[in-house]
């Protein structure tokens, strides 16, 4: 149903060549599956070939900043006095190898097929983005961005693949308005002037100590031996929409039952995040009919740089992300003590992730040094990706606000749920759940769950 017409590799300037070490942060990341995002638009005014020129040189403008995006990543081997190899150790070599834009067409396809309202996202969706099996460690010798422009037949699908160990999401989607900021001045302004119109990124990376940042070494001969490359069992994959209003009103909820248990402060500090989250564990934590002796926690991907002290600026390129986890509840008891206690303990555990906290575990993993794999996801858990915090609808190349953000199969697993802002704004969130087939039936006939659903807003049509 896609074919691919055509591919590009775009380069940045020229530039003197650098190595940029990667972080314990960064080369944690080596196993996991590359970011897949994309964006969907009605159809620019322009043809598509002319289209692709305009991204094109904008990327290629973008990358003389953001370099290492256009880098491969590189492996030296550390060894003892005797000469055998004790490590390895991973950089991203900036030598300006480049990136790929990639034309395809997917005839026959419509945006109410991408968007259907009230069903689960559509198969099709995945063959939207590039590098659908790669790991991040593939970084080596793949491209560490690459785009696929889709044709549809009244609209555009654009689909990125990043790597994951390059930078988490913030630093992603910083880069990717960054491209779109280009794009959409480049016909007005001259490209010194358009260069200003946004901040640099912050390409030093971050170290414990405050010092030069000094190659991870991994106990291994290669790194390759700590990849995992799994399959995931067959998953279903829904988009719920919740309003402003709706959250307000689970947030409200959260807090009065919080007061009615004594807890004030938790009261007092209680988020719409936290609220939603709640929400979603509860809900799949009952669609999963879990044993009753049996625990579940929730988890939530939390950005470091505002927590650490020093802090880190927003523009910091880089990993910097940790799973924070609730304390462990029998799951009987997580449904009996009710959707303010789960929002409190969300909020917990974010309270709780200080930067004493956030350096004691940069320490700890740097005394025993590993790399994430799906074999370390939690079965009976729930865990929130993404953030809504995300500029993804500023995300304008020139053609307009897009209709709607989708992601590929990358990192999913039973549990996992990614949080959107909604395309309305005002504090709206969507909310990507991904669940087993028979869960997600389960989850389908929860009356709590579905209380709290929006409508869809009605679809954008028409030429951008």
């Amino acid at each position: 149903m896609v074919r691919v017409v055509s591919s590009r590799t775009v380069k940045p300037p020229p530039r003197p060549r650098e190595r940029i070490e990667l972080t314990s942060w960064d080369v944690s990341m080596l196993s996991a599956n590359y970011i897949q995002k994309g964006l969907l638009f009605a159809p620019p005014a322009d043809p598509t070939l002319h289209v692709l020129d305009h991204l094109a040189a904008a990327l290629a403008d973008v990358l003389a900043e953001y370099y290492p995006v256009a880098g491969r990543f590189v492996t030296d081997k550390h060894s003892d006095d005797t000469g055998d190899v004790v490590g390895c150790s991973v950089s991203i070599d900036c030598d300006g190898q480049g990136v790929e834009i990639i034309h395809a067409v997917a005839d026959g396809v419509t945006i109410a097929d991408v968007i259907p309202p009230d069903a689960d996202v559509p198969r099709v969706v995945r063959s939207f983005f590039p590098l659908d099996d790669a790991v991040n460690y593939d970084g080596h010798d793949a491209p560490l961005f690459v785009a696929q422009v889709t044709e549809l037949a009244d609209g555009v699908f654009v689909g990125f693949a990043y790597n994951h160990a390059l930078s988490d999401g913030t630093a992603f989607w910083d880069f990717l308005n960054a491209w779109a900021e280009i794009a959409r001045s480049s016909k007005l302004l001259a490209p010194a002037e358009r260069l200003r119109l946004r901040r640099a990124p912050l390409l030093e990376r971050w170290s414990p100590d405050g010092g030069a940042v000094a190659p991870i070494v991994l106990p291994c001969a290669d790194v390759s031996e700590l990849v995992e490359r799994l399959s995931p069992p067959p998953l279903r994959e829904r988009m719920v929409h919740f309003s402003a209003e709706s959250l307000a009103a689970l947030k409200e909820r959260a807090r009065q039952e919080l007061l009615a248990a004594g807890d004030t402060a938790g009261a007092a500090a209680v988020t719409r995040f936290q609220a939603l989250t709640s929400l979603l564990w509860r809900s799949i934590t009952r669609a999963r009919g879990l044993a009753p002796e049996q625990e579940t926690v929730c988890r939530a991907a939390v950005n470091n740089r505002g927590r650490l002290r020093p802090a880190l600026p927003a523009e910091y390129f880089g990993n910097t992300i940790y799973a924070i986890g609730t304390e462990a509840v029998r799951a009987p008891e997580l449904l009996e003590r009710g959707h303010g206690w789960a929002a409190g303990a969300v909020g917990r555990a974010v309270a709780a992730h200080t930067d004493a906290a956030i350096r004691a575990r940069v320490a700890a993993w740097m005394a025993k040094p590993m790399v994430y794999t799906l074999t370390w996801f939690d079965p009976y858990g729930t865990m929130m990706g993404s953030s809504p915090r995300f500029d993804m609808y500023g995300c304008d190349f020139g053609w307009g606000k897009a209709v709607a953000a989708r992601s590929g199969k990358a990192n999913k697993f039973d549990g996992k749920t990614s949080l959107y802002p909604g395309r309305e704004g005002g504090g709206s969130m969507d909310a990507e759940l991904t669940l087993t087939p028979e869960h997600m039936a389960a989850l389908e006939q929860d009356e709590e769950f579905w209380a709290a659903v929006s409508p869809d807003a009605p679809t954008p049509v028409g030429k951008a």
